[in-house]
């Protein structure tokens, strides 16, 4: 328990550092008394607009505007149009902002009345700063964050995997891709689209440690969980606490808040509180991380578990530990108030290869993720129910042998499991079970080891070289040159040409 009371320690301060989160309430100008401007200045002020007199238009209209109750937003964008006129960008970059704090709508940037100033550096900022636009790096994390969501669901409905394991594991990735769709809104500005994405992924900040240890001491040691256990989101549920009266404002309460940061030019390394965040977390990181290598480390030896299997986690650690040294040189540079594009999206990127790595286990080896409820001795154990005596297990074998030996089947290059399974008058499940039992790997290892063996042969008495390798892969049954040459170096570490010439030597 020594690391849970360590972090439940530093888990204190997220009272005093949370509250500088707190948005400033009262701040929205919205006037409630009944005081309206005289008819005819304002119709005097829509006339000069309309006549183009826009020196006399904006005097007439910043008199509107010291009258209260009216409605700001149309005045303030016929004063922007109207300074923008007379080419005075400073001035209509800041009523387009005053605008926009009220009636946020990024249709005014394509104002014809803007003509003027469009080529200027401040418009061309402020278009920056809140038009939705989308680049490399949005396009990449969009496409990381929708193949992070599906491969959570996929790993989450899988029941090969301990039901445990595959929570945690999931639950991992989705907060990952969550956290990736959030700085794919936030670079592409469309939170001022979407206000209620406001620190969206912030809640699960002190989460990736604990989801990733956890899940590790679960493959790892087959730990079944305790209700102490639970202590260790206790950071997670205070930073809730805080955060949570946040997450309950209104849609335009939090685009106020966003668009007056952004007013002001703030970044995140101007709170008061970043420090406390960044440290923080990367100690909650650090922390967990340091638990995680041992239990890398003892699972090592470990023989139940699988060659496959401890490689799969020592990737996974690999790129934790990548994320954590990232992230602290992001962090460290922020506090500084020294920005880059680079150091910025380090961590991110660190992440984004976290969930592409997770996404590519699932779909090629998904046994991994269980540890020690898949390791290879389960290839034995599970099929402990099926209803395949011995006896019939050997007469199948016998006729498998056939089939590969004699008939040399595993030269029709559209064969499969299942033609398989016909051939041997049996299920697919029975011809499965007899090739693992007896043979100790897949139906598709088997049949690579006869194809090669074949092709060696070949290849072997082909002393003229009359025939191309090409030829070669379709008379032992592949369709393609690139899946025979991955295969025959697999098996013989070495390319079909490079065998060959070997042979060719030693005539």
């Amino acid at each position: 328990m020594r690391q849970l009371v360590f972090f439940v320690l530093l888990s204190i301060p997220l009272v005093q550092f949370v509250n500088g989160l707190e948005p400033q309430r009262g701040s929205i100008d919205i006037s409630t008394t009944t005081d309206s401007p005289s008819k005819e200045l304002l119709t005097k002020a829509n006339e000069s607009f309309q006549k183009e007199e826009f020196e006399q238009a904006i005097v007439d209209y910043e008199k509107v505007l010291a009258h209260n109750g009216i409605e700001k937003a149309p005045i303030l964008k016929k004063l922007a149009i109207s300074h923008a006129s007379l080419n005075h960008p400073a001035k209509t970059v800041d009523l387009i902002e005053d605008y926009l704090s009220i009636e946020f709508d990024t249709g005014i940037f394509t104002q014809d009345g803007f003509s003027q100033v469009k080529n200027s550096s401040e418009f061309k900022s402020l278009l920056q700063k809140y038009t939705p636009k989308f680049t490399i790096w949005s396009f990449l994390y969009l496409y990381v964050a929708l193949i992070g969501f599906y491969i959570a669901l996929i790993i989450n409905f899988n029941r090969k995997i301990d039901r445990v394991a595959r929570i945690l594991i999931s639950a991992f990735i989705f907060i990952h891709s969550i956290f990736i769709f959030n700085i794919c809104i936030n670079i592409s500005n469309y939170q001022y689209q979407y206000p209620h994405s406001y620190l969206m992924s912030t809640s699960f900040s002190f989460l990736y440690g604990p989801l990733l240890y956890f899940y590790f001491k679960r493959i790892t040691q087959q730990y079944t969980f305790k209700k102490t256990d639970l202590l260790h989101l206790l950071p997670t549920l205070l930073f809730l606490i805080y955060i949570i009266p946040i997450y309950g404002l209104s849609g335009q309460e939090k685009l106020h808040i966003m668009l007056e940061s952004a007013e002001l030019g703030q970044n995140a390394g101007d709170s008061k509180d970043m420090l406390a965040i960044v440290v923080l977390k990367l100690v909650s990181l650090a922390t967990y991380g340091f638990f995680i290598r041992k239990l890398y480390l003892k699972s090592k030896h470990i023989k139940e578990v699988s060659s496959n299997n401890k490689t799969w986690q020592k990737n996974i650690y690999g790129l934790h530990v990548l994320y954590i040294v990232t992230y602290a040189l992001y962090g460290i540079l922020i506090v500084n108030h020294i920005f880059s594009g680079i150091i910025y999206h380090t961590p991110i990127v660190f992440m984004a290869l976290m969930v592409m790595y997770l996404g590519y286990s699932a779909n090629v080896q998904p046994s991994v993720f269980g540890g020690l409820y898949s390791s290879d001795n389960r290839l034995f154990f599970k099929y402990e129910k099926s209803g395949l005596t011995q006896s019939l297990s050997n007469e199948l074998r016998e006729q498998l042998l056939h089939l590969f030996d004699e008939v040399k089947i595993y030269k029709e290059s559209d064969l499969n499991l299942g033609m398989l399974a016909e051939r041997l008058n049996t299920t697919r499940h029975n011809a499965s079970q007899v090739i693992n039992e007896h043979f100790e790997i897949s139906f598709h290892e088997l049949v690579n080891k006869y194809r090669i063996e074949e092709a060696k042969t070949i290849l072997d008495h082909n002393y003229q070289k009359n025939m191309n390798i090409i030829d070669v892969a379709y008379e032992v049954g592949y369709n393609n040159k690139v899946t025979f040459n991955k295969a025959f170096k697999k098996e013989t570490d070495l390319t079909p040409s490079e065998y060959q010439r070997k042979v060719l030597e030693a005539v």
